[in-house]
Formats: structure tokens, C-alpha cells, sequence
């Protein structure tokens, strides 16, 4: 009976390691924020700067530090998430310009991405 105790736990926690892996990547697209958004005020409070590394995500907390990368050509840039998506968009994140420009997409306006938390708040 102990025996089988012990692989019920073992067992529990591989899941638990697995699905913690499977919450930290998200795929989808990402795209960036036009230039009128300067200056505004973001969901978090902070104010908006497109020459800044930050996001907008429609779940993930506030403070949060991501990593993307653009599955075209595996450009990477780490961003905090400051902002917040609708919850009817169609992307997974909105960039900032300099983080767009990171990743290599600003010409295409969209591009495919996969995002990692790396630091959680």
C-alpha cells in the first residue's frame, strides 16, 4: 500500500511539473501598437512608451516578464506586460514598436510568436 502511495504522489507531481511547462508557452501572433497610443495611460497605470520593451496580454499579470520569439526567423526580446488586450482580440500579444522592431516584423505587421514567462509577479 505504501508502494502505491508513493507512485500516486510521484505520479501527481509529474503532472503538476508538466502542466506548470505547458502554462509558461503560448503560441500565436503578435503585433505592435500604433504610434497615437504614446503617451497614454496602459491598463497597469504606467504610461505608454512605443520606444520602451513592454506588452499587452490578455491574461498574464501585470509586471510580468515574457520572452518572445518570432517563429520566421527566431528573433527573441524579453518585455514586461503592462497592458491588456481585449478579450475578443485575435492576437496573443501587442508589442510595443521597439520590441516589434526586435523581432523583425514591423514591415509585416503580424508575425507568428511563441511566448515563455520567464519571471512571474
Amino acid at each position: 500500500m505504501k508502494k502505491l502511495t508513493i507512485s500516486f504522489v510521484y505520479i501527481l507531481f509529474c503532472i503538476g511539473l508538466l502542466s506548470f511547462s505547458f502554462k509558461n508557452i503560448e503560441k500565436g501572433i503578435a503585433s505592435y501598437y500604433a504610434n497615437s497610443f504614446e503617451g497614454r495611460k496602459t491598463a497597469s497605470g504606467e504610461i505608454f512608451r512605443n520606444d520602451s520593451l513592454t506588452a499587452a496580454h490578455k491574461t498574464i499579470k501585470f509586471g510580468t516578464v515574457v520572452k518572445v520569439t518570432n517563429l520566421k526567423n527566431d528573433s527573441i526580446v524579453v518585455v514586461k506586460i503592462n497592458d491588456r488586450l481585449p478579450k475578443s482580440s485575435t492576437r496573443v500579444i501587442d508589442l510595443t514598436v521597439a520590441a516589434a522592431k526586435k523581432l523583425n516584423f514591423i514591415k509585416a505587421g503580424l508575425t507568428p510568436v511563441t511566448l515563455e514567462i520567464l519571471e512571474k509577479k
